[in-house]
């Protein structure tokens, strides 16, 4: 395999370096908000179990389709009010999970939840048409223009129609990142608009003062959960360290470095590694938020991130000026320092995902020799922060190792098609023998992440030795 060595320089004395010890996130954190949730489903079960929901299904098929449609209805607002509450960016979810898996569950949470709204309506328009001998088209008619909020239940079920569309993954390829997360806005319009129908017409929402009390706290707790954290902390965040744009740098074709500086940065709770929604205060289109990570460890009084052109958001970057205001949601994700489980660590970057790792490379504590860093790149002239790399290997001590060529075509891999002849888990052991004595953050588009990821764990990679996060949306 054709690969590049930088210098090395194992035999120089670690330099100090002044940094917190990572704050250690409990794990019982994760068991809780997993009991949690499970346990919000058992409640609305068993408020259906007390609502007679179990003796109607012996009444007859109309009451039958009824009931059951309730306990769908039912369980599909749970899961909708679950999967709000997943991404209100609660900090000890957060950092228990990561936003990358976060994401992975908010889909999956919101795919059931749809289901069973259509399940719901399916079955409840069965039971009503059954109970009235009427036809099917005729008492859907009638439900929808006479019984309390069910225009307002059905605006609802078209605006969560639309943020499922817009999150199967063809249709994702298709939008912008701004449009897809302006559209994805649109499940908030459906759980307010779904509300009207539940107090108005749901008995199991009226019937019961302890359903009255178990839903009236959960849409309490998700709404605070949204303005606290998706709002007021933001707010106060952008408010308080006053960020705004110091220079704009060209880093290589496409790529472009934005040094920001701000009041008591040494205050945020920031690690190498993470990332901020940024929105800068330019013009038109400062409300849509990009996540960017830090490419630089945070110092006291600035912040460093560098993104590629893929969108109109980082697009712009390349157009800011010194002085640009600057508002922020974050920091989030856990690929830090905190997860660290050995004293050696190996990295592997491509394109644009070096960002994080070069952060993490100045911030880690390693011992000369023991940390690696493998960059996969097209070409030498894609090499993003070359030279800080270099310089940041001869003083620490680092193996940098670059992997240069086109991708290969007839196999997905994390090698160039010039290493074709080599198998993933051979390649990756000779570049870092002994892997499996590593710590090994990787980032990276998420097919090369996959290969990096399954070459490791052939290997005998220990699965919580193994760091990655995905951003993709």
């Amino acid at each position: 395999m054709t690969y590049r060595d930088s210098a090395q320089a194992v035999n120089r004395p670690q330099i100090a370096h002044a940094r917190r010890r990572p704050r250690r996130t409990p794990s019982w954190w994760r068991d809780v908000a997993g009991v949690l949730c499970w346990a919000s489903v058992l409640v609305v079960i068993a408020l259906w179990v007390s609502g007679r929901g179990l003796q109607l299904l012996a009444s007859g098929p109309a009451d039958l389709f009824t009931s059951l449609g309730r306990l769908s209805g039912l369980v599909a607002a749970d899961l909708l009010l679950v999967q709000v509450f997943l991404m209100a960016r609660v900090p000890m979810i957060e950092r228990s999970y990561g936003q990358d898996e976060l994401a992975r569950r908010h889909r999956l949470v919101g795919f059931w939840s749809f289901n069973l709204l259509l399940v719901h309506i399916a079955l409840i328009l069965i039971g009503y048409t059954l109970r009235d001998h009427d036809n099917l088209v005729r008492e859907t008619w009638d439900v929808v223009t006479t019984y309390g909020g069910m225009l307002l239940a059905a605006a609802a079920s078209v605006a969560l129609t639309l943020v499922v569309v817009t999150s199967l993954r063809a249709t994702r390829k298709a939008l912008r990142y701004e449009s897809w997360h302006l559209l994805h806005l649109y499940a908030y319009i459906g759980v307010g608009l779904s509300i009207p129908h539940e107090i108005w017409t749901g008995a199991d929402f009226t019937s019961s003062r302890v359903a009255r009390l178990y839903w009236w706290s959960a849409y309490g707790v998700a709404l605070g959960a949204i303005v606290l954290f998706r709002f007021a902390l933001p707010l106060w965040r952008t408010l308080r360290h006053g960020l705004t744009v110091r220079e704009v740098v060209h880093e290589a074709p496409g790529v472009v470095t934005v040094l920001l500086g701000g009041r008591g940065l040494h205050r945020m709770p920031v690690r190498a590694g993470q990332y901020f929604v940024f929105r800068f205060l330019d013009g038109p289109g400062w409300s849509r938020g990009n996540p960017y990570s830090l490419s630089a460890s945070p110092a006291p009084d600035r912040l460093r991130v560098t993104a590629k052109a893929a969108g109109d958001g980082s697009s712009r970057l390349a157009r800011l000026r010194p002085g640009t205001r600057v508002a922020v949601e974050g920091p989030y994700g856990r690929l830090t320092a905190e997860r660290r489980v050995t004293d050696r660590v190996a990295m592997f970057a491509c394109g644009i995902g070096i960002t994080p790792l070069r952060a993490l490379l100045e911030e880690l504590d390693y011992r000369p020799g023991d940390a690696v860093l493998v960059y996969r790149a097209h070409s030498p002239e894609d090499l993003v922060f070359r030279d800080e790399l270099e310089q940041l290997a001869v003083r620490r001590g680092i193996t940098l190792r670059y992997v240069l060529g086109p991708r290969q075509r007839k196999r997905v891999s994390w090698l160039p098609e010039s290493a074709k002849a080599w198998s993933d888990a051979d390649a990756m052991w000779d570049l870092v023998p002994g892997i499996e004595r590593y710590d090994v953050y990787v980032c990276g588009p998420d097919q090369w992440m996959d290969a990096v990821c399954a070459a490791a764990l052939e290997l005998g990679l220990p699965a919580n030795q193994l760091h990655q996060e995905r951003f993709s949306w």
